[in-house]
């Protein structure tokens, strides 16, 4: 890279898929003081370049599909750094250092997609996080101190780990919009602290061992909630905490046991998608006719046959997609003709 006048200049570049391996990483870098973005995706490199430690402007660093092991070297001297993206290295928990998160402005990290067993040790001290994803790790163990002061985090991915309970302090967590819990052998967590996310809009908890006996039995307090995934579970039914999410528009329970639907869903007024392939249903109840958002309807691999969909379904006016392959249908319902805003249906046998 030419060593010209302009750099320090430079807002922003993008040198993902080049390869910086083998100290080819280009020292002009370090010309360019008044960076405030900078991309290194897929540049080979196996730790972090010492002419970052002069770019004190920068605001947003990824660092996506490495061969980073260690973070230690001149990120912590980064002040302004605000997100931080490190997704699909081979990051040890050892290998982050604690000065990491005594950066202020800090507000989005992703550590997903690497090789920690726990949590990196001073993260909670890092106190600006609003977005923190820890997703496609090895970690078993939340530690009771890692809640108590990020009460101002939105987003929290813990999917694809290898925990077995939430620590009590996730109460704390009262400006939580998105938290991701899927697959996590979660079978003993009761989800005591649930109710107290008030603020929650989507909730996954994709296989998490998940049964009529560790779901909250009341769930009004989360008014706010729009999409929830309960999908890969054991649930023989719907459990009724569930019919209190009045604002619910997303809902996937796919891939449970359940075997019949109350008619309580007409409770979720606001429900747009709905998902239940792949259970052990044999009738869907008349009172779904009554959710008139209701826009995409999954019904796959069960075992529903002409008798089992409500005549009335021709009442759902804004239906765009009705599958039900894979169920003992031979005909096409005859109230799905009503349906003016149909667009696809799959009722292959």
């Amino acid at each position: 890279m030419a060593n010209t006048g302009v750099l320090p200049f430079v807002r922003g570049v993008d040198f993902s898929s080049n390869d910086f391996s083998e100290g080819k990483f280009p020292e002009s870098v370090r010309l360019m003081t008044g960076i405030q973005w900078l991309k290194l995706d897929e540049t080979n490199l196996t730790e972090i370049p010492e002419e970052m430690g002069k770019l004190l402007k920068l605001e947003h660093l990824s660092l996506v599909k490495n061969k980073l092991e260690r973070l230690y070297g001149e990120l912590t001297e980064l002040c302004c750094l605000r997100t931080l993206n490190i997704r699909r290295n081979n990051i040890k928990s050892s290998g982050i250092p604690a000065e990491l998160f005594h950066l202020e402005e800090l507000t989005t990290l992703d550590l997903s997609h690497n090789n920690l067993k726990e949590v990196p040790e001073g993260l909670e001290r890092a106190r600006s996080l609003l977005n923190l994803n820890l997703s496609y790790n090895h970690i078993d163990t939340i530690p009771n101190t890692l809640f108590i002061h990020l009460t101002d985090l939105l987003f929290l991915d813990l999917s694809d780990n290898k925990l077995e309970t939430l620590p009590p302090q996730t109460r704390r967590l009262a400006n939580l919009q998105t938290l991701n819990l899927n697959h996590n052998p979660l079978g003993h967590f009761q989800l005591r602290q649930l109710p107290s996310l008030m603020n929650l809009i989507a909730l996954q908890m994709r296989d998490t061992q998940r049964t009529l006996n560790n779901i909250p039995s009341s769930l009004e307090t989360l008014t706010n909630l729009q999409e929830l995934d309960l999908s890969q579970n054991d649930l023989p039914r719907v459990p009724d905490a569930l019919y209190s999410l009045v604002n619910l528009r997303r809902l996937n329970l796919s891939d449970n046991q359940i075997t019949e639907l109350s008619t309580a869903i007409e409770l979720w007024t606001k429900l747009e998608t709905f998902n239940i392939c792949r259970n052990k249903l044999t009738a869907i109840p008349a009172s779904l006719c009554k959710i008139v958002t209701l826009r995409r309807l999954y019904l796959n691999d069960n075992q529903l046959d002409f008798e089992g969909i409500p005549s009335g379904i021709g009442k759902l006016s804004s239906l765009q997609v009705f599958s039900a392959a894979n169920n003992r249908l031979e005909m096409i319902p005859e109230g799905l003709c009503r349906c003016g805003s149909l667009k696809k249906f799959n009722i292959i046998l």
